[in-house]
């Protein structure tokens, strides 16, 4: 249902997405020479620090093999950094474009939208051809490859969900930029990146798995890194968990959007 309310959004107003995402990617590295790439300078260099600090500890979790952690930690940041990146730049989306909005009726959701596509594309040309190779080396099978796009697909809707929810709490209490700040840090924190699951006690795994990138996580972690058939309960999970975050988000944005244009 959800795909058939925000899916006329994209398709009818495509040449203007195209506009904004190109505006959003151009501004962000704009006299910058290696572009988009250095969005995996983050990624790359908390691997290392990282590996650095609780590589020897965590290996045994990973087969007794720091390689293994390596990957399961840039793994894992990668798919925190892309949902912190692209809801941090879509929560003041709408109101940096009120002028915009005030001069041009245009489709408010289009703004949100066009954030999370920009850092689709970058996420397409840096961090996903590596998970693509990590893949095809370790399971050496293309139904592996093929389905590591359906956690990616949940990261999608979970980053497209919080990003309507947030720009729209935005436009109305400016201190949400504040408090999402923590809340990103908690859902890092509460997220597998740097850990394995297996440590987390019994009384607190319930809590954790109210967090949507914890299953993304580990679903991409086991299609990739165990080389065995993707599990098919996690990726349920996944995308089960983006439809519901996706759903809330879209259905919150709706019903404020009458309220934005009084207060850009």
């Amino acid at each position: 249902m959800i795909f058939s309310l925000v899916s006329p959004l994209v398709y009818r107003y495509s040449e203007l997405l195209q506009v904004l995402v190109d505006r959003n990617l151009k501004v962000r590295y704009r006299g910058s020479i290696l572009g988009v790439y250095w969005s995996l300078l983050n990624p790359l260099m908390m691997t290392g620090l990282y590996t650095a600090i609780f590589g020897a500890a965590f290996a045994s979790y990973y087969d007794s093999s720091l390689i293994n952690y390596i990957l399961a930690a840039f793994t894992g940041l990668v798919v925190m950094n892309f949902f912190s990146s692209t809801t941090n730049q879509a929560l003041p989306s709408l109101v940096n474009n009120g002028e915009l909005l005030n001069k041009i009726p245009l489709p408010m959701g289009i703004f949100p939208v066009a954030v999370v596509f920009a850092n689709l594309f970058q996420f397409s040309v840096t961090a996903l051809p590596l998970l693509i190779i990590v893949t095809l080396i370790t399971s050496h099978s293309f139904l592996n490859i093929l389905a590591l796009f359906c956690p990616i697909l949940a990261l999608i809707l979970v980053s497209m969900g919080v990003s309507f929810l947030a720009s729209s709490l935005y436009i109305f209490f400016r201190d949400v930029g504040y408090f999402y700040e923590l809340l990103v840090f908690i859902i890092g924190l509460s997220s597998p990146i740097f850990y394995p699951s297996a440590i987390v006690p019994d009384t607190i795994k319930p809590i954790l798995l109210l967090n949507p990138i914890l299953p993304i996580i580990e679903s991409i972690r086991q299609i990739s890194l165990s080389g065995n058939f993707p599990d098919l309960f996690l990726i349920a999970h996944g995308l089960l968990a983006g439809i519901i975050v996706l759903t809330f988000g879209w259905y919150c944005f709706k019903s404020l959007q009458y309220q934005f244009m009084d207060l850009l």
